[in-house]
């Protein structure tokens, strides 16, 4: 057996620590002496071949030694990290060897993505896109779209006013509300651009409801106009039925029921085909094998000479959707309240 000398180890083992200059040195050092075949591991091996007193000293002396070298690597390698932790060129020091973290990407709200969806179709057949306040008059909201006066949605349970001074004293043209449709919008387009024209607006409108799983105080709606020469109840029919087909990716099946609404004049409810049971009936449907899905008609001559245009020249088409509607037919949601609650676990799955 080779003379065992552990005071040589430990002094020349000092010295390399001490010299090193960079963590691939020092990791040298301790394969040198502490590694698997390193001078002190091959002493401690060698343990078992001496008497037992002397393996008793022997192994007391080893094992101090190596504690010896383990704290002082330790520590040399703690000031080269320290010193080298701005290289050269002024970049701070990184740990190559660490698993990098992924950033979270975010992505668009399904509503966002029912609207712009809804948008690329409807200007792929000719539509514009129009915008207007949310913060509206009255004359806009209700006057210039034939709602008479008595008529439920201006009252305080259905409709958001804005408290204002004296306001039982202003014209219709000052009181101030919260839009509840962008109908509105229709009467200030035509206002600043004359027909022909089609165009869409989508936008926020605001409910005095009971928040529940079909209704909130504010959602998303995107009203539709088209006016021209000769404007027909066919020409509704064919452009909803294509928006409904590309919206939903399947063939759907349309109906149109008479109904009354102040604006248009025949007024109808749209109806279309169970996207879920194809019409064969199911929970959602109600087995019925419909959905109702929007209001319109043909708009109101009324609307038309509160916009500045003879009824006798111009008729068009008008409708609203609710988005949100739209939005929880087409991914299976069953609460509206879903797209306002900001829970990740259920944003993040569109």
């Amino acid at each position: 057996m080779a003379k065992i000398d552990l005071k040589t180890i430990k002094n020349k083992a000092g010295k390399e620590i001490k010299k090193s200059q960079t963590l691939k040195e020092l990791d040298r050092v301790f394969k040198r002496y502490l590694g698997k075949k390193g001078d002190l591991s091959w002493i401690l091996r060698s343990l078992n071949k001496m008497p037992k007193t002397k393996r008793i000293k022997m192994g007391k002396k080893a094992n101090q030694l190596k504690e010896f070298l383990e704290e002082a690597i330790a520590k040399k390698s703690g000031e080269i990290r320290k010193k080298t932790k701005k290289s050269s060129e002024g970049r701070e020091w990184f740990d190559i060897t660490i698993p990098g973290k992924k950033p979270v990407s975010g992505h668009l709200h399904p509503l966002t993505q029912a609207k712009k969806k809804a948008e690329e179709i409807f200007q792929s057949m000719g539509f514009s896109i129009a915008e207007g306040p949310e913060l509206e008059s009255e004359w806009y909201n209700f006057d210039a779209l034939n709602f008479p006066s008595e008529h439920p949605a201006r009252e305080m349970q259905d409709t958001l006013f804005i408290k204002q001074k004296n306001r039982e004293r202003l014209p219709s043209t000052a009181k101030l509300l919260m839009r509840t449709h962008t109908s509105p919008v229709q009467v200030r387009y035509i206002k600043e651009n004359q027909p022909p024209l089609r165009i869409i607006i989508p936008g926020r409108v605001f409910r005095h409801e009971a928040t529940d799983v079909s209704h909130e105080i504010n959602f998303y709606h995107v009203e539709g106009l088209m006016v021209d020469k000769k404007i027909s109840v066919a020409n509704f029919k064919a452009i909803i039925k294509e928006f409904l087909k590309r919206f939903f990716e399947k063939e759907l099946k349309i109906r149109l029921r008479p109904s009354y609404f102040p604006f248009t004049e025949p007024s109808f409810e749209i109806d279309f085909s169970c996207p879920m049971c194809r019409g064969k009936g199911c929970s959602i449907c109600k087995k019925r094998g419909w959905l109702e899905i929007m209001g319109a008609g043909m708009v109101h001559p009324n609307v038309f000479k509160n916009a500045g245009l003879n009824p006798k020249n111009w008729q068009g088409f008008a409708f609203g959707v609710g988005l949100d509607r739209l939005t929880m037919m087409k991914y299976k949601i069953s609460d509206i309240r879903l797209f306002y609650g900001g829970d990740l676990r259920f944003l993040i799955q569109f």
